[in-house]
């Protein structure tokens, strides 16, 4: 038997149970959420990433400077560009986000960030942490709140993903054991249990939706996924008015595709690696990742991104301004929402709406048989001038 290699991992197991009863405490000691309407400016990052990265989140941001262009002038809100989230950089210093960019990232209130490479094995990248799992972490961006509709299948279902926990949050400090034997770990803590799950309850109750749903597979997994259904089940009784239900996570991603059963989900909660398969699956049945925004959300910071990868593909072929943007301007959209413009968020989602489920003026391939980025994002713009939007979205519901 080899005695190093299992000290050895007693060792890194010790320490790794260390910094995750640190990361409790300081969750206990909490900190208030942060009120936009008494900043001045809100200061919005905008993090292109890397791939496609750039291309698309220089659309959104264009979209957002004209959505916002009178509180720009007027000093409410101030727009900061912030490079070399690069796999690049990050490889060259071998950091998940090096100190600098962190520090710039940590000067503004909210993020509008491209997708960010993690490398895996077989790519030509040192296997540094994937920057969207640090900066969950670093900025404790806990929630993972995915929004999908498909208004003609009555699918409106919106996710609330745990975000620094579960198998993500540990992902990179696994052990090898011996050369036969491998081991990854999982978290579950009361404090990140229950502040997601209030979270998802909280929603449900403001917005008059009857419906929680759980999903874990407790009955395999029984000390964290079990801790993760016990705190949903005291949590639910603070909200006698919201019904709740739980489902594992096997037979929900088929019940997601049941069109008999997936119109009675609406409000959706999961630990992190289960939100991750679900919103994906969730992101095709409404039209692909592509469609889909994601908002992560603290009580300091919150971070506005696309749900897919940096498509290094499109880059190498030369296709990178053929990509399609709606799903970090549907990010962009849910960032207005949460710094308090609920009114312009409508009408970006309206003509989202109208431009890519409806009138589909403008068509994104991918390729140059279709339109641009830049060309799609020009037709958003304009669809929001039209002074009917509101009356043309409304016909097409």
């Amino acid at each position: 038997m080899n005695t190093e290699g299992i000290e050895k991992a007693k060792e890194h197991f010790g320490k790794i149970i260390t910094e995750q009863l640190d990361r409790v405490e300081r969750m206990k000691a909490g900190e208030d959420w942060t009120d936009y309407d008494k900043l001045k400016p809100i200061i919005i990052g905008v993090v292109g990433g890397d791939g496609i990265g750039p291309y698309i989140c220089k659309h959104a941001h264009r979209v957002l400077e004209f959505l916002l262009e009178d509180e720009v002038k007027n000093g409410k809100i101030e727009f900061r560009v912030i490079e070399g989230l690069t796999i690049e950089n990050r490889a060259k210093l071998m950091k998940a986000i090096p100190d600098d960019i962190l520090a710039e990232i940590k000067k503004c209130h909210v993020l509008l960030k491209g997708p960010t490479t993690t490398p895996k094995k077989g790519d030509p990248w040192p296997n540094i942490e994937s920057a969207n799992v640090f900066m969950r972490r670093a900025l404790d961006l806990f929630a993972n709140v995915r929004p999908v509709k498909v208004p003609d299948q009555g699918i409106d279902w919106v996710f609330f993903r745990e975000n620094t926990e579960g198998a993500y949050v540990l992902g990179s400090k696994g052990v090898n054991v011996t050369d036969d034997l491998a081991i990854d770990f999982k978290v579950i803590t009361t404090q990140g249990a229950e502040r997601i799950i209030r979270l998802a309850f909280d929603y449900a109750k403001k917005n008059n939706i009857n419906k929680v749903t759980v999903v874990t597979k407790a009955n395999v997994v029984k000390t964290t996924d079990g801790k993760f259904l016990n705190m949903a089940e005291q949590i639910a009784k603070n909200y006698p008015n919201v019904e709740w239900d739980d489902w594992f996570i096997d037979i929900m991603t088929a019940k997601l595709i049941d069109p008999a059963r997936q119109t009675q989900f609406r409000v959706i909660v999961l630990p992190n690696l289960y939100g991750d398969i679900c919103t994906d699956e969730a992101a095709q049945i409404q039209g692909g990742v592509g469609t889909a925004g994601s908002a992560n959300i603290g009580k300091r910071y919150a971070m506005f991104e696309a749900i897919h990868g940096t498509a290094p593909r499109m880059v190498t072929e030369g296709r990178a301004q053929y990509a399609d943007p709606s799903s970090i301007i549907k990010a962009a959209a849910m960032l207005l929402n949460h710094i308090g413009y609920p009114e312009k968020s409508k009408k970006l989602e309206m003509a989202l709406d109208i431009c890519s489920q409806f009138e589909k003026k403008v068509k994104l391939t991918g390729r140059p048989d279709g339109a641009t980025g830049e060309e799609y994002a020009k037709y958003i713009m304009d669809t929001i001038k039209d002074p009917e939007l509101e009356k043309k979205w409304q016909s097409y519901q």
